[in-house]
């Protein structure tokens, strides 16, 4: 069975702080991602500070839209955290996609899965782009 795409996630766990607060390389990041895992960016990327509740440093959320869906990041600098996504209608090399990822945020400890999306997704127009199962 074809899925539609593939989503990543990634949870990194104690990573650099000042990485994770570094709103400049939050964009960067997001901003030549795409490139790098042969997608295509539809837009420039979206980048905020958020203090949540009860934290006392800013985290950063960013995203970018992309041809074959988005990327997204969400830092919690306070706990050394950050949480990724990539759902991309076209392949890519997940553990590309993590090693790079993980190695920018020096992430000592990380989990990531991955999840076959659209697997009932109607498949009678021939302009969308499946993954071979």
């Amino acid at each position: 069975m074809r899925e539609f795409g593939q989503h990543l996630t990634i949870d990194a766990a104690n990573c650099n702080r000042k990485k994770l607060a570094d709103q400049s390389l939050v964009y960067d990041i997001l901003n030549k991602l795409p490139a790098k895992l042969g997608m295509t960016k539809m837009s420039l990327p979206h980048v905020v500070k958020w203090l949540d509740p009860g934290a006392t440093i800013e985290g950063i959320s960013g995203f970018v839209m992309i041809a074959e869906s988005h990327v997204s990041l969400h830092t919690f600098p306070e706990k050394d955290y950050v949480f990724i996504d990539i759902f991309s209608c076209k392949g890519f090399d997940v553990d590309n996609a993590t090693d790079l990822l993980t190695a920018v945020f020096e992430s000592k400890k990380f989990s990531k899965k991955v999840v076959k999306r659209g697997l009932d997704f109607p498949r009678s127009h021939p302009e969308y782009i499946y993954l071979k199962a």
